[in-house]
């Protein structure tokens, strides 16, 4: 699968929110802080890995039904993935 500079981009963005929380740590800031930021960065990667599955879900479809095959089991695996990151 190929990403794209808007994937790329929100892990890039990913990466700073974890450098921020490193920093917070390293200037023992306040444990509810520092909580909330790690559940922004959590939030921010589930929200990257499902669109990550759902583009390459899409894709995986177009090209099955192309090839005239069914997507029920891309479709399962999709959702398996999705549960896995959870």
């Amino acid at each position: 699968m190929k990403y794209d500079e808007k994937v790329q981009n929100r892990v890039k963005r990913i990466e700073g929110q974890v450098r921020g929380l490193l920093k917070m740590m390293e200037e023992d800031k306040e444990c509810k802080d520092v909580v909330s930021q790690m559940t922004a960065v959590r939030n921010a990667v589930d929200r990257t890995a499902a669109l990550i599955v759902s583009t390459n879900l899409e894709q995986c479809i177009r090209e099955e039904e192309e090839n005239g095959k069914s997507s029920e089991d891309l479709i399962k695996e999709a959702v398996n993935l999705l549960v896995k990151s959870r």
